[in-house]
């Protein structure tokens, strides 16, 4: 009987421990910095998949004439990736200005994945202990975990926007897939 449980545990125990193959992995030494990259790594997966979705005559889309289009909106979170995550670095933020000045969808796309990587780098080296870094943002000051934390909701925020965009040109959102 002993060694039928014991069979039966080591044949059990890897599949409750396995992860689905794409589910990165928590850094049991920084939790919260890696939990904050999973989601920027989520909502960044779907909003790039968007930029590629949407056909190029369809950058120029507005619901609404007084709404920006959707090439606008992808070049505002570009933008947007660089402010909050030049702030979270303590650096300058690059006078990019995409969203009035890049209007094609491979120039789009080419600028939020360079702003994505900008990013990405930033919440790599990032660690738990580092988020009490003191920052500035929006003229206030407050924490990188600030910045890292509304990159993440404002990110969020525009894939709604986005989704929003994409059913009424009938196409299915990345996150519907």
């Amino acid at each position: 009987m002993r060694t039928l449980i014991i069979v039966i545990v080591l044949a059990v125990a890897p599949l409750a421990v396995a992860q689905p193959k794409n589910m990165p992995k928590m850094d049991p030494n920084n939790p919260l910095t890696s939990s904050m990259k999973m989601g920027f790594d989520r909502v960044n997966g779907f909003i790039t998949k968007a930029a590629d979705l949407m056909p190029p005559a369809e950058y120029a889309f507005k619901p609404s004439p007084d709404v920006r289009s959707f090439g606008q909106l992808i070049g505002h979170i570009a933008d947007a990736s660089y402010m909050f995550c030049s702030a979270a670095k303590g650096e300058k933020k690059p006078s990019l200005n995409i969203e009035k000045t890049v209007t094609t969808k491979d120039g789009l796309k080419k600028a939020l994945a360079d702003a994505f990587a900008y990013c990405d780098a930033v919440y790599a080296a990032t660690t738990d202990k580092e988020l009490t870094t003191p920052i500035e943002l929006f003229k206030m000051k407050m924490i990188r975990f600030n910045a890292l934390d509304v990159n993440v909701s404002h990110d969020n925020e525009h894939y709604g926007n986005i989704v929003t965009y994409l059913r009424i040109k009938k196409l299915t959102p990345p996150s519907s897939m």
